[in-house]
């Protein structure tokens, strides 16, 4: 069995529950199905406002579908659970917190903040690049540093599965590519897997073992791409024939262009998500 499975997963929300004015039901997520194995990374790509962080908190137990199946290790998804980690596009750091302390908040919140949680803190935040942070401030860091520090606190307590929101949004574009490479070591360190939100092609392509493209609302996956890049993924593959085919095939899939519309071949394109 697949580690996650989300099948036919629909989501509506009530017109009672959408606030004064509201007289229709609102269809976020329409019919979703999907399956992905331990230690994959998936890109969720769309609009905004398509559902995808509506699946996410779904799968997270935050929310419940409508209908549909979720489950996660084998087992169905009916609340929140334990077994992840949560990183949104905006750090969220206690800025009165040092960065371990930081770190070290959900093992607070589990009880189990012990000198074993402090040691993995300190290695996690050695893997991302930080060591000899641990009692700077976060109004101290840069804002790829604090993402970076926000992705430790994700992964304190060794969760199977990462969710991520648009985590490398707000960055600046040298700053995301270096976090799309820290995001690839930290899967290869962990052996998590990961669902990973994001408005941009060429990052969705680089970073996925399988890309879904969501229609606009209501949300159904409207192409299930496998990039062929291989295991070892690299900043020249983002220039190679593969990778441009891939990011065609979602541009196409997102109606950025038809099928027809031919460029010469090995022609760069700047893809992105309109809003």
């Amino acid at each position: 069995m697949s580690f996650g499975v989300i099948h036919q997963t629909r989501k509506v929300f009530p017109a009672s529950e959408l606030g004064p004015g509201a007289t229709q039901d609102l269809v976020a997520l329409d019919e979703a199905s999907f399956k992905f194995e331990q230690g994959e990374i998936v890109s969720l790509l769309g609009p905004s406002g398509c559902g995808k962080t509506t699946l996410l908190r779904i799968v997270a137990g935050l929310i419940p579908k409508t209908s549909g199946l979720v489950q996660i290790g084998g087992r169905d998804v009916e609340g929140p659970y334990g077994d992840y980690g949560f990183v949104f596009q905006a750090p969220g750091l206690m800025p009165w917190r040092s960065v371990l302390e930081n770190v070290l908040f959900p093992m607070e919140i589990l009880r189990r903040s012990d000198a074993k949680a402090r040691q993995r803190a300190t290695e996690l935040l050695g893997l991302v690049g930080l060591s000899g942070f641990e009692q700077v401030r976060p109004y101290q860091l840069s804002g790829g540093m604090q993402q970076r520090v926000s992705l430790c606190r994700a992964l304190i307590h060794s969760p199977k599965l990462l969710l991520m929101d648009e985590p490398f949004g707000a960055l600046d574009e040298l700053t995301r590519l270096e976090m799309n490479d820290l995001l690839l070591e930290v899967r290869a360190e962990t052996g998590a897997a990961v669902l990973f939100v994001t408005h941009s092609i060429s990052e969705a392509v680089y970073l996925a073992d399988q890309v879904l493209v969501f229609s606009r609302r209501p949300a159904r996956v409207a192409r299930h791409i496998v990039p062929d890049l291989g295991a070892n993924r690299h900043r020249a593959l983002r220039f190679s024939h593969k990778f441009l085919a891939a990011e065609r095939e979602a541009g196409e899939a997102l109606g950025l262009f038809a099928a027809s519309d031919q460029r010469p071949a090995g022609t760069r394109r700047t893809l992105g998500v309109p809003a």
